[in-house]
């Protein structure tokens, strides 16, 4: 499960050829503990939870990075090399 990204205590995930378990593009955010799902489309939380802070911030996240998580997505389900993405600073 490669890291994508880290910023304020979240970690965000792509799996490689994951696209049959919620059968939409998405991420997996893990912050202490917890763990979480969120389309990459919508940025809707669609499994698992996270404190309602954090929750915001990877909301926030993935808006401002869509274009990027939609490649590394591409990237992931088709089993290649995924890239980094610039945290929310």
């Amino acid at each position: 499960m490669p890291v994508i990204s880290m910023f304020y205590g979240l970690i965000v995930s792509l799996y490689y050829f994951d696209n049959k378990q919620h059968h939409l593009p998405h991420i997996h955010v893990s912050y202490s503990g917890q763990e979480a799902v969120f389309s990459i489309e919508t940025g809707e939380l669609i499994d698992g939870s996270l404190p309602k802070a954090k929750q915001k911030l990877v909301e926030a996240w993935i808006e401002l990075r869509r274009e990027d998580l939609m490649a590394d997505w591409q990237l992931a389900i088709n089993g290649q090399k995924i890239f980094p993405i610039d945290p929310l600073k």
